[in-house]
């Protein structure tokens, strides 16, 4: 437990969350994470995501994003990946629009545990944004961002393996543009997503969970907050 609390504690304080917000959101996420390995050094990973908007009343995005992976050093996993994002939306006279993003990305990730069964996992993502135009809009622009993500998953159990059974998800992630900022929110912060879930590992190569996200925006005058309902399923083979 205190173990657990010290955790916790490490990521909000990677969280920049203010105690009031200009905006508050409210929405569901649903989301697929699948790693496939092909043995001690290649393996792929994908994950489908789906994300509503305005308290669930329409779909805003679409995410796809497979990726190749190389293993190295026991705990060490370089990636280099292509993700596509539909962005449904409405304009002022509410009538619909659409937006499609094409990005390519490189990340490292460093696996560790944390005591005997519990882990945590540091992810470092560098992604190239290319925005095409939104519909009857020329607004389409590249930029870069960078993303620090850390995660730990910690058993109910105290078994020396972690196999099956319940467990608490702590998860967050900032974002900052790298470049070309005054394209997206004219600011280096840009975002950052603080994650607590319930999860059950069905099998050592399946885990369920739903959580609560809450997904601070800053934007070029203003800043929102989204809070989330993400349920995921994670996938091993």
């Amino acid at each position: 437990m205190k173990k657990l609390i010290r955790i916790f504690l490490f990521l909000i304080l990677l969280s920049p969350v203010k105690l009031l917000a200009q905006d508050n959101r409210f929405s569901g996420w649903g989301a697929l994470f699948h790693t496939q390995r092909f043995g001690p050094q290649w393996g792929l990973s994908f994950d489908a995501q789906f994300r509503s908007f305005d308290e669930f009343k329409y779909l805003q995005h679409i995410l796809l994003r497979p990726s190749v992976n190389y293993y190295f050093d026991g705990n060490k996993m370089a990636a280099l990946g292509y993700a596509y994002i539909t962005t449904n939306g409405r304009d002022a006279a509410g009538s619909k629009t659409f937006r499609p993003e094409s990005r390519t990305w490189q990340q490292l990730i460093i696996n560790s545990k944390i005591g005997k069964i519990s882990t945590m996992q540091h992810r470092f993502r560098l992604e190239q944004r290319f925005l095409g135009n939104t519909t009857n809009r020329n607004d389409h622009y590249f930029s870069q961002r960078l993303r620090y993500f850390a995660r730990a998953v910690i058993p109910f159990k105290k078994d020396s393996t972690f196999v099956k059974g319940p467990f608490i998800g702590l998860q967050n992630e900032i974002f900052v543009n790298v470049q070309n900022k005054e394209k997206v929110n004219k600011h280096f912060f840009d975002q950052n997503r603080a994650y607590v879930a319930l999860g059950y590992r069905l099998h050592k190569k399946v885990d369920v969970e739903v959580g609560y996200l809450n997904q601070y925006v800053k934007q070029a005058e203003a800043y929102f907050f989204n809070h989330v309902i993400q349920t995921a399923i994670y996938t091993r083979f």
